[in-house]
């Protein structure tokens, strides 16, 4: 039996994606947890399912590529341990606007 994949700082690690993750299990396990988060963020972040999918594939592609973050991504907005940076509140504002 294999240890279960790590998840982030504040996000579980979603079952879609631990299923995903198979051959960059090893790679996965090396990320610090500030960066499994952010990758973990960044898909719960999805409204479609098919966005959700595209992002689990994009992730396993980066991570085999050595990417440490998402690309574009402003960061994880539900850490407590610091407030948004100021790209991260001009997104959410830019969020609110738009729905």
């Amino acid at each position: 039996m294999t240890d279960p994949l790590p998840a982030g700082t504040v996000h579980a690690l979603p079952a879609d994606l631990a299923a995903a993750l198979g051959e960059v299990a090893a790679a996965w396990r090396a990320l610090t947890p500030l960066t499994r988060n952010e990758f973990i963020c960044w898909i719960e972040d999805a409204k479609r399912t098919a966005t959700r999918a595209q992002r689990i594939a994009r992730t396993v592609g980066e991570i085999a590529a050595g990417k440490r973050r998402p690309c574009c991504w402003p960061g994880c907005i539900h850490r407590d341990d610091k407030p948004p940076g100021r790209w991260q509140q001009a997104t959410l504002n830019e969020k609110g606007r738009r729905g």
